[in-house]
């Protein structure tokens, strides 16, 4: 497809929304998703220019929040290295999967990942992991980046939602350890899905770096906030 100043002046603003609403609480593919499909990009090239803009804005967020010391490392790699994992082979699953079904399969999550995410909103209050076992730890983050990252590499909206969930509800941790911890994981899902899309030739990057610019700026914004 043809990439014109119009479809560009669509595209920088949602993205840079959706790297700012990622950033503090996750879900930030529920807007930039849909505005690639909306500009008219395939459905496996929308999946894969958004996996690669968006991991840009992730590793942005990721740095601040290392840098401010809200991220429990040794939960974070642990659950990080399974959803590599995870992610390459929910990539490998999407990019099986026949265009035109995809894109139904697409239309029909979207609407409920985005009503599952709306009503769960009050999480991560305070931090209780000290309660846990560092056995428990590990297997809880293990499994958990597991999963999450098979459904990141293969859909993506609402994972970053999903892992603070498990941060909080799961290993008890606050929200704002939670979200840091969710960052590292959803930097490594990212990048094991953006290998795979790339090698198949389905990210458009004329559309996905100015993208990721402005999903840079929004990431940077909403992590100095949260």
């Amino acid at each position: 497809m043809q990439i014109t100043l119009q479809t560009l002046l669509i595209i920088c603003p949602l993205t840079f929304l959706a790297g700012f609403i990622d950033s503090i609480a996750g879900g930030g593919g529920l807007v930039s998703l849909p505005s690639y499909l909306f500009i008219g990009l395939p459905s496996h090239a929308a999946l894969g220019t958004n996996k690669f803009s968006s991991s840009i804005g992730t590793l942005v967020a990721t740095l601040r929040y290392a840098k401010n010391k809200q991220i429990h490392y040794k939960s974070a790699f642990t659950a990080a290295v399974a959803a590599l994992i995870g992610s390459y082979i929910g990539a490998r699953l999407a990019l099986a999967f026949n265009e035109k079904y995809l894109r139904l399969v697409l239309v029909i999550l979207l609407p409920i990942i985005a009503i599952f995410i709306l009503t769960r909103r009050k999480f991560g209050e305070e931090n209780t992991a000290f309660d846990l076992s560092g056995r428990k730890v590990i297997l809880l983050s293990v499994l958990s980046g597991l999963v999450i990252g098979a459904y990141d590499g293969f859909f993506g909206p609402g994972t970053g939602t999903f892992l603070i969930l498990v941060f909080t509800s799961i290993l008890g941790f606050d929200l704002a350890t939670a979200s840091g911890n969710t960052k590292v994981v959803n930097l490594a899902s990212n990048i094991a899905a953006v290998i795979a899309f790339i090698a198949s030739g389905a990210v458009v990057f004329s559309v996905g770096i100015p993208a990721a610019l402005s999903g840079v700026l929004g990431n940077w914004i909403g992590s100095g906030l949260a």
